[in-house]
C-alpha cells in the first residue's frame, strides 16, 4: 500500500510514492535565532539601557534613581560639552567634503589598466587595513616637536611646528589622519560606482569637445551622485563620532586645557572609572545618537531635493 502524504497528496517518483514534509511556521524564525539573539544582546539591550539610564543619577557602583531630565539640563551648562559639541561638528565640516572629493579623484586615476596599477591600488588600501591605534602612533611620531616633520621644517629654516601643542593645530592634524586613512576604503566604492558607468556616454562628451574637467563635471559627478550621498553619510556619522585619532594625538586629557575634547571623548571620561558618571554618560551618548541621525536624514533630504 502506498504511503499517503502529509498534504493528502501523493508525490510521483521514480520508486514509488514518497513523503513530502509540510514546513513548520516557526522554521525561518529558527534560522534567524541566533543573529536575533546577538542583535538583541550587544545591540538592542545596551541601546534601551543606555536610553534609561539617560534618566538617571546612576554611577559605576551605585545603581541610581530617576532624575527626569536633570542630566540634559545639566548639559546646557556644561562648558566641556559645548566644547566637544564644537570638535565634533567641526571634525564633520573639515573632513566630510575631502573624504566625499579627494576618494572620487583617486579611483579615476587608479580605475585605469596600466601596467603597476594594482601596486597603487594596494598602497593607497594599506591604511584602511592598518589598526588605528597603529597609524595613529606613527602620526604623533611625525608631528612631535622632535619628529621627522618638525625636524624637515627647522633643516630648511621655517622652525619647528606645535603640531600636538597647539589647539587647532592638533584638531587638524587629527582630520588629516582621519582623511588618510578613510580614503583607501571610499576609493574602492567610489571604484565600483564608476565600474558602472556606460563608457558611450564619456565617448559622446567627448565627440561634442567637452574636455576631462567638464566630463567630469557632466557626465561622472551625475553617475555616481548617488554613490557620493553614501559617501557622505557615512563619513558624517564616523567624523561626527570621532574618537581614536584625537584620543592618540591628544590624550585623554583632550589637548591644552581640554579644548579638543569631543563628544565621544567626553562620553569616555564622564563614564569610565569607580567614579564614573553613567547617568549622565548615558545622556550624552543619547546627543550623540539623535545628532548622527540628524545628519543622516539631513544628508538623504540634501540629495531627494537635488533628485527633484
Amino acid at each position: 500500500m502506498a504511503l499517503s502524504t502529509l498534504s493528502g497528496r501523493r508525490a510521483p517518483g521514480a520508486g514509488g510514492t514518497r513523503r513530502v514534509r509540510r514546513q513548520l511556521p516557526t522554521s525561518p524564525w529558527l534560522f534567524a535565532a541566533p543573529g536575533l539573539l546577538i542583535t538583541g544582546i550587544f545591540i538592542l539591550y545596551p541601546f534601551v539601557s543606555t536610553v534609561i539610564n539617560s534618566f538617571t543619577d546612576r554611577r559605576t557602583l551605585i545603581p541610581g534613581e530617576f532624575v527626569g531630565l536633570a542630566n540634559f539640563r545639566e548639559l546646557l551648562h556644561d562648558d566641556m560639552f559645548w566644547i566637544g559639541l564644537r570638535n565634533s561638528t567641526l571634525y564633520v565640516v573639515g573632513v566630510v567634503p575631502a573624504l566625499v572629493i579627494l576618494p572620487l579623484l583617486l579611483a579615476l586615476l587608479v580605475q585605469k589598466n596600466i601596467p603597476g596599477i594594482t601596486f597603487f591600488r594596494s598602497a593607497f588600501y594599506t591604511p584602511v587595513v592598518a589598526s588605528i591605534v597603529v597609524v595613529g602612533l606613527i602620526w604623533v611620531w611625525l608631528l612631535d616637536e622632535r619628529g621627522l616633520i618638525n625636524s624637515l621644517l627647522e633643516g630648511i629654516g621655517i622652525g619647528r611646528v606645535g603640531f600636538l601643542s597647539d589647539q587647532w593645530l592638533l584638531l587638524l592634524s587629527a582630520m588629516a589622519v582621519t582623511v588618510w586613512k578613510g580614503l583607501g576604503y571610499y576609493m574602492i566604492i567610489y571604484l565600483a560606482a564608476l565600474a558602472n558607468v556606460p563608457r558611450e556616454l564619456h565617448e559622446a562628451a567627448a565627440v561634442d569637445g567637452a574636455g576631462a574637467v567638464r566630463r567630469f563635471l557632466t557626465v561622472t559627478v551625475p553617475a555616481v551622485r548617488s554613490t557620493m550621498v553614501l559617501v557622505g553619510a557615512l563619513s558624517s556619522v564616523a567624523a561626527f563620532k570621532v574618537f581614536s585619532e584625537v584620543y592618540l594625538m591628544a590624550g585623554p586629557s583632550g589637548g591644552p586645557a581640554g579644548e579638543d575634547t569631543t563628544l565621544v571623548m567626553l562620553v569616555q571620561r564622564t563614564g569610565t572609572g569607580l567614579t564614573g558618571r553613567v547617568g549622565y554618560a548615558s545622556a550624552l551618548s543619547l546627543v550623540v545618537f539623535v545628532v548622527t541621525v540628524a545628519l543622516m536624514l539631513l544628508v538623504l533630504r540634501a540629495d531627494r531635493r537635488e533628485e527633484t
